[in-house]
């Protein structure tokens, strides 16, 4: 694919363990869990640690193809790209698109609960104040915002303090929950079994929803072209933390079927957490976790400004969208237009948001929407995966399980968690999710009739790859040939 302007982004700015924090902070652990588990209790009951355990094997699946993709095409457009050059452009373009939705509308779903929790540490009755959250949630987003806009080092330096911060509590509860007498519930090993989905569309239901919990490790990928050595360090991170993660979300899901009614959690909403702290640490407990969600939905805004950001600036460098989206900032080495675009976008739906009726019908539907739009591109990208390594899958048997059979586990789990979920999704949930894909088409179509180079692209194959980096030796992450050593591609 052809690239559009002669200055791109800053390379070899984050380390190992940068990219390890910003695969944590993508997945936003507090933040995914007050936002989300009175929904998922709403959706499967008590089996919210089944959901999270089922989602998480194929989910690495998906981790794997993003990490073997990752080593033959370093691109800021990662899922984008990688779908575009191995099934179809226009599906690659979707795939790009549905990222740049979800995170739009993320923008806004993980504000509001920001600025409502800010709220409430000052005055519990203001956080039900639905225009002054989004007022206060605004204000947070515009803080990340100029952040992002200030280059990689600043995001990065302001993404150790937060998710740092965030972590010492968050542990620190899981402790205290495992210590603590008070009992609403006692602990059931069949929250792990498949007995208590309501059939097929439930289970599916609760996948979904689980995928919203994981969803943003990714970000390793769409930051490979500022990251040293990234061919290995992306996957490696995503890895790292989707692993974490996981067990973060099971001790507190299983901390919250055991310390809480079933009426405490579908009253408590996205204040899930903080009535969780006050059972464990009366008085104190409450307000800390608090601090920890706000930290961690801030943390995550950055994470998911840098996802979208750098997607359509891969999008406006192959004129997929406007080429300006491409311009990068002489002095911060950013994408500022795209960064400007994404802002001014979402403060139009904080707008909009202000007028609704709470924050929690709000998350309810922005949840399930954005799961439609995660499990659309993340099943494409892990059958990306197998298409790119085929002729190398049956070399080994690592190679068939980890590079072939668990990425395709993986993506055939999204997409029927996506179709399978459509019978049971409101009507406001379909339509921004389906509604935001089919308005993919129109740029879709507009710019393939201007030629763009991206929908006639060079085949991502990893054996070619691997020819490619003997004959002229390693590449670089601007020239997005996809060569790279052999080690590279057997690692996964």
């Amino acid at each position: 694919m052809r690239t559009t302007h002669s200055r791109g982004l800053q390379p070899n700015v984050l380390g190992t363990f940068d990219t390890i924090v910003m695969a944590v902070a993508g997945s936003a652990p507090a933040y995914s869990l007050a936002a989300t588990t009175a929904v998922l209790f709403g959706a499967v009951g008590f089996a919210g640690p089944a959901a999270l355990l089922y989602c998480a094997i194929p989910m690495l699946g998906i981790v794997l193809a993003y990490a073997r993709l990752g080593r033959i095409d370093v691109n800021a457009g990662a899922g984008y790209s990688w779908v575009g050059r191995t099934l179809h452009p226009f599906l690659g373009f979707l795939s790009g698109w549905a990222l740049v939705f979800a995170a739009t509308v993320f923008m806004v779903a993980g504000s509001l609960p920001a600025g409502s929790l800010t709220l409430s540490l000052i005055d519990p009755d203001l956080a039900d104040n639905t225009p002054l959250a989004a007022a206060v949630g605004a204000g947070w987003f515009l803080m990340m915002l100029l952040v992002v806009l200030g280059g990689a080092r600043l995001t990065v330096r302001a993404q150790l303090v937060m998710s740092g911060v965030e972590m010492v509590i968050l542990i620190g509860f899981v402790l205290a929950a495992v210590l603590h007498r008070g009992r609403a519930t006692a602990f059931d090993w069949s929250w792990f079994g498949l007995g208590q989905f309501d059939g097929p569309q439930g289970f599916a239901a609760g996948a979904l929803i689980a995928a919203f919990y994981y969803w943003g490790w990714d970000v390793t990928s769409n930051l490979s072209e500022e990251t040293r050595n990234s061919r290995r360090t992306a996957g490696l991170a995503a890895l790292v933390g989707v692993g974490f993660v996981f067990v973060l979300f099971e001790a507190f899901t299983v901390a919250v079927n055991v310390l809480l009614t079933a009426e405490e959690i579908r009253t408590a909403g996205p204040n899930v957490l903080a009535v969780l702290g006050q059972e464990i640490w009366p008085g104190v407990g409450g307000k800390l976790l608090v601090v920890a969600v706000v930290l961690s939905t801030v943390a995550t805004l950055e994470t998911t400004l840098l996802q979208v950001t750098r997607s359509l600036f891969a999008m406006g460098r192959d004129r997929t969208l406007p080429a300006a989206l491409g311009t990068v900032h002489r002095r911060w080495n950013t994408p500022w237009v795209a960064i400007a675009t994404v802002g001014g976008a979402a403060l139009l739906m904080f707008v909009a948001a202000a007028t609704a009726e709470s924050v929690q019908r709000i998350l309810s539907d922005a949840v399930a929407a954005i799961g439609l739009q995660i499990a659309f591109y993340y099943g494409l990208a892990g059958i990306a995966a197998v298409v790119a390594y085929k002729s190398l899958l049956l070399r080994s048997v690592r190679n068939f399980v980890l590079g072939g059979l668990w990425p395709l586990l993986g993506s055939g789990f999204m997409l029927w968690c996506f179709v399978e979920s459509l019978g049971e999704l409101s009507t406001t949930a379909l339509t921004i999710g389906l509604g935001g894909l089919l308005l993919g088409v129109v740029p879709l179509l507009v710019y393939w009739r201007k030629g763009s180079d991206y929908y006639r692209p060079a085949r991502l194959d990893a054996v070619r790859a691997l020819a490619a980096t003997e004959d002229s030796g390693p590449a670089t992450p601007r020239a997005r040939t996809g060569a790279h050593d052999k080690s590279y591609a057997t690692d996964f």
